[in-house]
This record gives C-alpha cells, structure tokens and sequence, in this order.
C-alpha cells in the first residue's frame, strides 16, 4: 500500500467514524429537535479549535453478535477545545450509535480525557444522551460507570465538571452528572431517573410518564438534582458557554475578569426606596442584585427551585463573584431545607474555586412546623452555616431589611468569618420581630394592662393599643443595625445607593486575602 492509498484509507476511516450512526438515525434526532453529538460540540467550542481523541475506538464485546457490529468511535465523541480561548475538554455521547450507550470501550476514552483535564487543569464537559450501561457487555460496562465515578469525585473542587442532560439518562448513567458540579437540562427531550416507569409500575403501581418522573421541569422545579433549563440543545449549549465564562479553570486559578464600562462608583438613588415601609411587605431582591452588579446583569443559578434563596453569578468591576440572597418575594425569604442545601452547595462551589462570596441577607428565620421539623431543617440549616463558616474566600454581607435570629448567624455573619459586614438605615437586627418578641418580652405587663377593661371589647381594644405602643417601642430600640454596629458586628451602616461602591472597595481590599483552615483530611459537614 502506497502512501496515496494509505491516505485514502484514513479518509475512509474518518468518515466512517464522523457518520455515527447514519444519515438516517441523526435525521430522527432532528426530528427530535435533537442535535448530533459532533453538531453539538461544533456549537459548544470555538469554530475550529475541536481537537478529537480515540475516534478509531472500537468495543470489544463478542457475544449476542456484537463482533459484526462495530463503528469507529463506539458512540462517543471526546476531545478538547476551547471556549472564549480558554481551554476545555468534552465528552458527547451519541445516540445514533447502540443508543449511546457505555461500553468499556467508550469508558475508557471518557477516563483518559478526565485524566488529561486533571493533569492541566482544565473545566470538563459531558453531554450525555444514552440508554445507560451496555446489556451485552455485562459487568465491564457497570464498571466503566465506576471508574468515571470515582474520576468525578477526585476532580470535585479541582476542575469544574458540567454536565449536559441532552436526552435519556437513566439508571446508574444519573451518579457521574450527580457528582458533577451544575447540571443542564433541555426542556422535553431529556429526562434523568434512577428508574423508569415501567419499573415503577410494576413494583408501586404508580403510573407516571418520563417527563413526570425526570423531565427538565421535573428535576429544575420540584427535586432540584438539575441548576438550568435550557429549551433546545442551541439554548443549553450557548449557557454552557456563558457559565464557563465566570469559572476558573481549576482551583488554583482566580476567577477571569473582563473590562467593563460600568462605573466602579455608580450610585444608584432607586435603591433608597427599594425596602417598603412596612417591615412584612415583599420586595423581589433580584431588583437589588441587577441594580447593584455590573451592567445589572444576574446568570441566576437553580432559579426554579427553592425560590425563597436565590443564588448566581455576577461581576463587580469585572470580577466574577457569587451572590446568595434572601428572597423576601416568596416565603418572605425564610429559610427552609430545600433552600438551605441550594444555598450551601453554592457556597461551597464558590469557595472551592476562589470565587468572593456577596450575601443579600433579609431572613426572618427558619421555617417552622413538623414537615420542616421531621425532615430535618435543624442538619440541613447546619449545612449552610457549614459551608460559610468553612469558607475562606472573600466574603461580604449587606443586610438589607431583617436579620433575626440563628438565621442571623447563619447568613455570613461577622461572627462566622466574614469579611465586610455592611446593613442598610432599614435593617432590623435582633432574636426575632417586634411582634414576636413584645408577646414574650412584655407578656405580664400587657395582661394587667388589659385587665383594666370593663367588658370583653374594651380589654381587647386596650390590649391591641397597648400592644402597639409596646413593638413600636421594641422596633426603635432593637430593630435596627445601630445595636450591632455598636458591637462591631457590623462594619459600617451605609446608603443603600453606595452599596456597589463599598463592595467593590471592599473587594479591592481583600485582593490578596490568605486565610486556611486547620490541617485535616476534610470536615464532616451534615450530610
């Protein structure tokens, strides 16, 4: 064979590898509204920076007649690439081939891009769309899945690991996304579940559809195993992007800053108004965030679930920072389970990529009751006070309205580590509320008040007047940051309108901050 005919032979054996599954299997993804794995990552990367590996990867399984089926690549597609010129690696799974399946053969060149992603330190991207572990292959599928598993949890905190849900995933195929740091989901052509509705139909006789039990909606609203819903592969792919643009590329990296045209000093008078005069009135802290954040622009994280939290991404004079807020606009921002574990994991990302933290707090407490109480608020509130008192990356905290009780604490407080605290003339800073604490504090003294009533009516009247002047008296002399800054738990009170100057001074300041915990293996934070 002469080297014309061994060129021709690569050619061939190229274009065998980039045809998949056929013409005929990616036209029905099409129709699908599905893209094919190589389309999806021409969208992803930079046009002409896709470097593939392993496209001559071929199974080895020789039983149920698998040995007469082979295709270049074995129904995946790895590589690496760049994103906005920084490098990346990825994974796509393709469905055209064995339904995209694993086999050890294709586990194999996932686990040697994970290896060579750890090696250089670059983020990691999966799009996955497969019928789960190869029937034919048996036991050397399962443990394909092991070993990315345990890849997965290795690189956790080193590099960060996206995951795209971009058609089926099911069974043990759902534990690598689930280990990853964010989760994408495409809006009814991807669903996730541990098991299938014919399983749960057979064995609870529940009837459920796919999209009801691990559908986009599903997992973005009511599980919260999912952090976007993207409503076609375009959409999901162009957010990818977008994340990746605020992430290091591992740990040992700073957070990428970009230039900005937004004033370093920009006040903004609007947000002197923007906390109601009554203290139970909602207000959306999204409002607060974009008028505060460069350009007012919020890439919001897990935005249907949990949503009396709120957690994302923004910059502030071009640096990328994680914001965590209380959401007065839904539950009035109490703190229940869900969005206390929303919010540690966030925190914990932050900090595992030396990205500054910026906590919005207006919290009235935890949520109370048995639901909350038999599910466990106590261990799960414990894990957001965990992860920002663990914390060492710069932290800043601006209280804007209430701040009682543990939650108080919780809520990057002074007394867990945080670095800046600033509130606002509106905060209320105390145990609990006026109208909690006048029942208990003044309790004696508003019953012999009322019992100088004649009638029913007349104590009642007395009893709401007296009970009035009581919390009004409580809210000037307790409710408000003046006690707090007192002690120094609070650094400065300031103008709502200066609160994008003091933060990104404050950033400035803590530029070259160096704090560690004490040597240990890792903390056992209650899981």
């Amino acid at each position: 064979m002469n080297l014309e005919q061994k060129l021709e032979d690569l050619q061939k054996r190229n274009t065998a590898a980039e045809a998949g599954g056929g013409p005929e299997r990616r036209a029905r993804q099409h129709k699908e509204g599905k893209l094919s794995a190589r389309e999806r990552i021409q969208f992803l990367l930079d046009e002409g920076t896709f470097e593939e590996t392993d496209r001559f990867v071929t199974h080895r399984c020789t039983d149920f007649g698998m040995e007469a089926q082979k295709l270049p690549g074995d129904g995946f597609v790895t590589g690496y690439g760049r994103i906005e010129g920084r490098l990346v690696f990825v994974f796509a799974q393709d469905f055209t081939v064995f339904g995209g399946s694993l086999s050890e053969a294709n586990a194999s060149k996932i686990v040697k891009i994970m290896d060579m992603a750890m090696r250089v330190g670059a983020p990691l991207i999966g799009l996955n769309d497969s019928g789960g572990a190869r029937i034919q292959e048996g036991v050397m599928s399962l443990a394909g899945y092991a070993d990315i598993f345990v890849r997965n949890t290795l690189a956790s905190g080193v590099i960060p690991q996206i995951s795209a849900i971009m058609g089926p995933c099911a069974g043990g195929a759902v534990y690598s996304p689930a280990i990853t740091d964010y989760i994408f989901m495409v809006d009814k052509t991807s669903y996730m579940f541990v098991t299938g509705p014919d399983v749960i139909k057979t064995v609870t006789h529940e009837e459920v559809t796919k999209d009801q039990l691990g559908g986009a909606a599903t997992h973005n609203e009511t599980s919260g195993v999912a952090h976007f819903l993207a409503h076609d592969d375009a959409e999901c792919l162009s957010m990818i992007r977008e994340l990746i643009g605020f992430l290091p590329s591992n740990n040992l990296d700073d957070p990428p800053r970009r230039a900005t045209s937004d004033p370093a000093d920009r006040a903004d008078a609007e947000l002197d108004s923007a906390i109601p005069a009554a203290s139970n009135q909602p207000y959306d802290i999204k409002d607060v965030i974009a008028r505060v954040v460069d350009d007012g622009y919020f890439f919001e994280v897990q935005e249907m679930y949990a949503r009396n939290i709120v957690v994302g991404f923004a910059r502030m004079n071009g640096r990328s920072v994680g914001v965590v807020a209380n959401q007065p606009a839904f539950l009035a921002g109490v703190l229940d389970i869900n969005a206390s574990d929303k919010g540690a994991r966030f925190v914990r990302f932050c900090d595992a990529f030396n990205i500054p933290l910026i906590t919005f707090e207006d919290v009235p407490g935890f949520l109370p009751g048995t639901q909350q109480e038999y599910g466990g608020i106590i261990r799960h509130g414990a894990k957001l006070l965990f992860a920002f008192a663990e914390a060492t990356v710069p932290k800043l905290t601006v209280i804007t309205r209430k701040a009682y009780g543990g939650a108080y604490c919780v809520m990057s407080s002074k007394h867990i580590r945080t670095d800046v605290n600033y509130a606002w003339p509106t905060a209320e800073i105390a145990v609990m509320g006026p109208e909690g604490a006048v029942n208990i504090v003044y309790k004696r003294e508003l019953d012999r008040a009322a019992q100088m009533g004649k009638t029913e009516a007349e104590r009642a009247a007395i009893l709401e007047r007296e009970r009035g002047k009581k919390i009004e008296e409580f809210r000037e002399r307790f409710a408000n940051p003046y006690v707090a800054a007192e002690r120094g738990y609070i650094d400065a009170v300031i103008r709502p309108r200066e609160t994008r100057k003091k933060l990104i001074d404050a950033l400035e300041m803590l530029d070259s901050k160096r704090d560690k915990n004490p040597p240990k293996k890792h903390g056992n934070i209650p899981l």
